[in-house]
């Protein structure tokens, strides 16, 4: 089979023919949702990170970027919103070399103020991404988030969802579903059960399969990154002519 490759576009630059292809897509793996709700959402991102196979789209992920001023404090986040790829290409790693490229661009065009990733997971295989890609992220099952990520987190899950988010249970709670896993997705295996990670994660977000979501916060900094998102993040940061060199007039 061959590899998949990426393609970072800006959203305007989508066409109706692209964002009917993305959604067709998200519909086969996802329940409660509709291309009107999938079209209100994409429209108030910034970016698309597209994964093809041999022209066809195999998988994506919408992103926008969010500036804050957290504690006095101006900051940036990444904020990553649907994300899909086909199941014939689980365990790639291609999504990841194209997200941390583009962080490492927006780290390179605002390089004095911290960046990180808010994540919301509705799925424990989303979530354990987190521990593959950085060192530290919060929620954790193996350590207290520390009060300051708390506050940080807690400030950008507000800012962007407002009276949905719960932060007492640290959930983004819709009053109905805005889409969640088909059943036979969301269904965890008899012995993941037993690890710690998706324990936690079913014990933090019982109803994730109802479409609520964990709020996850990670940084993207050179100590922080595992090796292979540390070296695409790096190659962002520097401006790799190897890269999406286009990414950077855009941000």
């Amino acid at each position: 089979m061959s590899k998949l490759t990426t393609r970072t576009r800006a959203r305007q630059e989508l066409t109706d023919s692209d964002i009917r292809a993305m959604y067709e897509l998200y519909e086969s793996y996802y329940d409660a949702t509709s291309f009107e709700l999938f079209r209100s959402d994409l429209a108030a991102k910034s970016h698309v990170i597209e994964l093809q196979c041999e022209g066809a789209l195999r998988g994506f992920s919408t992103i926008s970027v969010l500036d804050a001023r957290l504690s006095g404090e101006r900051c940036r986040a990444i904020f990553s919103g649907d994300t899909i790829i086909d199941q014939a290409f689980w365990g790639e790693q291609a999504l990841v070399r194209a997200f941390c490229y583009f962080a490492g661009q927006v780290k390179l065009s605002a390089p004095g103020e911290p960046l990180y990733w808010l994540l919301i997971s509705k799925g424990y295989r989303t979530y354990r991404y987190l521990s593959a890609f950085a060192h530290r992220y919060y929620p954790n099952h193996s350590t207290q988030t520390p009060e300051p990520i708390r506050a940080r987190m807690e400030s950008l899950a507000r800012a962007k969802f407002g009276e949905y988010f719960d932060a007492q249970r640290g959930l983004i709670c819709f009053p109905q579903s805005r889409g969640h896993l088909k059943a036979q997705w969301a269904q965890v295996r008899e012995q993941l059960h037993e690890h710690p990670a998706v324990r936690f994660f079913l014990a933090r977000n019982p109803r994730y399969h109802e479409g609520q979501e964990l709020v996850c916060l990670t940084e993207f900094a050179d100590d922080n990154l595992r090796s292979f998102a540390r070296h695409a993040f790096l190659q962002g940061l520097q401006g790799d002519a190897d890269g999406d060199a286009e990414l950077a007039s855009a941000l």
